[in-house]
């Protein structure tokens, strides 16, 4: 074996957590080359420059070589060509690799400070990050960040957005006044939505990794407008502990899932209020809704973000928390948040790689093939039977509601359809419709 098959079969035992691949199957060495020393550099193309496991990369790459006992120095140079997941419309856009929705079905969940600063944790990650604030009537981006602003201008065709700490942003309180600050915007929906198209495809964003996008609260015509005018890669939906949210939660997600943008990740903000005085977590607003997002709709990534007055007081202030506090524990439950992001939004880029598979087959069984290739089947019935849904299973408790005997053991599935990436949904025969996250789709012969 020559010295280059030496090389890429070492670095083939290092496997990309979320791709599920090694990084020489995915085509991530590029430019490998060895010296008559034997001294070997390449470069380490990544999908995205704020991959969360590039020093991981790196550090097995070095370990990994220097058991070949003829490798001398080992020079790793870590690049990133992120994968576009489709073209983008609109020339403003043309540039832009992935646009990521932060929504909520109701105003007051803290969406626009989490939209805020989840940008700026892309950004020290690496990333080249933009965020536009799609809120015409509520406009939040101009308080949140206290950038120095003198007006908009114009680049030929294109409005030259305003940049502070390296994060590019663009809002409709910009382009209504000299001082940042908006005036309010009196329009009926039409014109509304033809100035988010304005504003969001007319700006020149230049190159970005990720394009934040700040919606406004609910599920009406800006939201349907954007994710028909630009390809959304993901939504991150943001909400608060009370139960009653957790219906809006779920519209979120329906709502995304109808317009075929995978919902993320879900941020509970106002999760809890920690006393600094006796230490003890106090749930204000009761306890949230995150297990019942695991156990229904097979969520990976949920997160608590607490009560805490630094946040507001930075944000009235104009600055994002993690710029100013990076090593306190929001910072660090923010920036899981953008590694989890990123993650998914890897997974997105890649979705032309295999994906789990649910059929209803001629023999009667419900057959479920995972990822990696294992294969598992189920009575319908059976399957039923498991519905974890709140008709199903006792959402305070967790206790059974449906009875075994309940369904008949001649229920079938009507349809089997997607939810996300997370989930599928089947409508059985019964009148009843089920989610199954893939996680459960695990069965004994």
């Amino acid at each position: 074996m020559d010295r280059e098959s030496q090389v890429l079969d070492k670095l083939k035992a290092i496997i990309d957590p979320d791709l599920g691949k090694d990084i020489v199957t995915l085509g991530f060495i590029k430019d490998l080359n060895i010296d008559d020393t034997g001294n070997v550099a390449f470069n380490l193309e990544l999908t995205t420059p704020a991959c969360p496991v590039k020093d991981q990369f790196r550090a097995s790459c070095e370990e990994l070589l220097g058991e070949l006992d003829w490798v001398g120095d080992v020079a790793v140079t870590m690049t990133a060509q992120p994968r576009k997941t489709m073209s983008q419309s609109g020339k403003g856009l043309s540039q832009v690799r992935h646009i990521i929705a932060v929504a909520s079905c109701k105003g007051g969940v803290g969406k626009s400070t989490v939209a805020v600063n989840l940008a700026f944790t892309l950004s020290r990650m690496g990333a080249a990050v933009g965020i536009f604030d799609a809120d015409i009537y509520g406009p939040s981006l101009p308080t949140l960040i206290a950038a120095p602003f003198r007006g908009l201008f114009q680049d030929g065709d294109s409005i030259i957005p305003v940049e502070h700490d390296g994060v590019k942003l663009m809002s409709f309180a910009y382009a209504t006044s000299t001082q940042g600050e908006g005036r309010p915007a009196i329009m009926r929906g039409p014109m509304v939505s033809q100035v988010v198209n304005q504003l969001l495809t007319g700006t020149g964003w230049g190159e970005l990794d990720y394009l934040i996008l700040d919606m406004p609260p609910g599920t009406g015509d800006i939201q349907l407008t954007v994710a028909q005018l630009v390809p959304v890669t993901a939504a991150v939906i943001v909400t608060t502990p009370q139960q009653i949210s957790f219906v809006d939660v779920v519209k979120g997600i329906e709502m995304f899932d109808q317009l075929k943008i995978p919902t993320v990740a879900v941020v509970e903000n106002m999760s809890y209020f920690m006393c600094g005085n006796c230490d003890t977590r106090h749930e204000i607003f009761g306890r949230g809704a995150r297990t019942k997002l695991i156990n229904q709709y097979g969520f990976r990534n949920s997160f608590e973000i607490p009560v805490d007055a630094e946040i507001s007081a930075l944000g009235d202030n104009g600055t994002p928390i993690v710029t100013v506090a990076p090593d306190s524990d929001i910072a660090t439950r923010y920036r899981e948040l953008a590694e989890a992001t990123v993650r998914e939004v890897s997974r997105i880029a890649h979705s032309d790689d295999a994906k789990p598979e649910v059929s209803y087959d001629p023999d009667g069984k419900i057959s479920y093939r995972a990822i990696d290739g294992t294969e598992s089947r189920i009575d319908p019935a059976e399957l039923r039977r498991r519905c974890r849904c709140a008709h199903c299973i006792d959402e305070m408790t967790g206790g059974q509601i449906l009875q075994p005997e309940q369904v008949s053991d001649d229920t079938t599935p009507r349809q089997i359809g997607t939810l996300g990436n997370y989930a599928i949904t089947i409508d059985w025969s019964d009148d009843h419709s089920s989610i199954y996250p893939y996680d459960a789709l695990v069965f004994d012969d």
